[in-house]
Formats: structure tokens, C-alpha cells, sequence
């Protein structure tokens, strides 16, 4: 399933729970498990962990403090953001 493609609407996964991987669009990287996606209220897809730790590259969102810029962690095609604390569980959202 690729992630983030160009021309493509985000809200296009948000309802999408079909088993399996989500990969960037742009390099095939793989980002995320369909075991780790999870309904949210915001119109994006949401997911509690990447694949791999190297899945993503993070960067610090200026003014932001709970908010962390997400890139491919292959080709750094840009995907959003990790939001710190945001699950009920206090974990991040993705």
C-alpha cells in the first residue's frame, strides 16, 4: 500500500484497515504495519509505531515542542508528523 502518494488525498487511508504494509509511495520504504494503525479522530491515518526504527526520519518542529517533522527514513519524501503524548495510553501518534 503506498503511503503518502503525490495526488493522492491522506484521508484516502484513514478508513483503510486492510492487513498489511504501508510503504512510501515515492521509494517503496517500508513505514508502517497495518497491525500498528488505529482509528483517530483527525482525517489522516494514524499508527502507534513505525516498521523499524530506520523506517522514518524524525526532525524537531520548531515551536512545537510535542510535534516531530516525519520523512522517509530512505528517500525523505515527507509524511507528517509524530505527535508526542497524543494516545490515550500517553504514547505518540504517527
Amino acid at each position: 500500500m503506498a503511503f503518502c502518494m503525490r495526488g493522492v488525498n491522506p484521508e484516502h487511508y484513514r478508513d483503510h484497515f486492510k492487513s498489511g504494509i504501508y510503504a512510501c509511495a515515492e521509494c517503496g520504504n517500508e513505514l508502517f504495519s497495518s497491525l500498528s494503525k488505529y482509528t483517530h479522530h483527525t482525517p489522516w491515518p494514524a499508527f502507534t509505531e513505525t516498521v523499524r526504527e530506520d523506517s522514518v526520519s524524525k526532525t524537531p518542529e520548531p515551536g512545537r515542542p510535542k510535534a516531530i517533522k516525519v520523512s522517509c527514513g530512505k528517500c525523505g519524501a515527507g509524511l507528517g508528523h509524530e505527535f508526542l503524548e497524543d494516545r490515550d495510553d500517553g504514547g505518540s501518534r504517527f
